[in-house]
């Protein structure tokens, strides 16, 4: 007598993917315990020395807007959204009407999104001063 989940044919899969969760929660853990045993722990002094005869070293501050990270995020999601347009257009005869209107409210979300983040300025871009 078979059990009813190991018979499931996405058994195998489910079994992978939890292993491979675990994995990575375990290389993680274990490269982020090695690198803080291994790392040196005085070093700004090293990398504030002047190296030859060259000048001397100031510390600049951070100077990156957070708006190009906005922007890159913003990016990323409509281009990874855009990707899912593709298999429609492949499919688009075999899914008749019903996924011409999957794919026009799926339009219609990605524009209100837009929108909105044109209206909160995401989409400018500012002057780093």
């Amino acid at each position: 007598m078979e059990h009813i989940v190991t018979s499931n044919p996405y058994f195998g899969v489910f079994v992978l993917f939890v292993g491979t969760f675990g994995a990575f929660i375990a290389t993680t853990v274990i490269a982020r315990l090695a690198s803080r045993a291994l790392a040196a722990k005085d070093t700004e002094k090293i990398k504030l020395s002047v190296y030859e005869c060259g000048p001397e070293i100031t510390k600049q501050p951070n100077r990156i807007s957070p708006q190009f990270y906005l922007f890159a995020l913003l990016f990323l999601l409509f281009d990874v959204e855009i990707v899912f347009m593709f298999p429609w257009a492949v499919d688009f005869k075999l899914l008749g009407w019903f996924g011409f209107a999957e794919m026009l409210m799926f339009i219609l979300l990605l524009a209100i999104g837009f929108v909105y983040a044109w209206k909160k300025g995401a989409l400018e871009w500012h002057n780093i001063k």
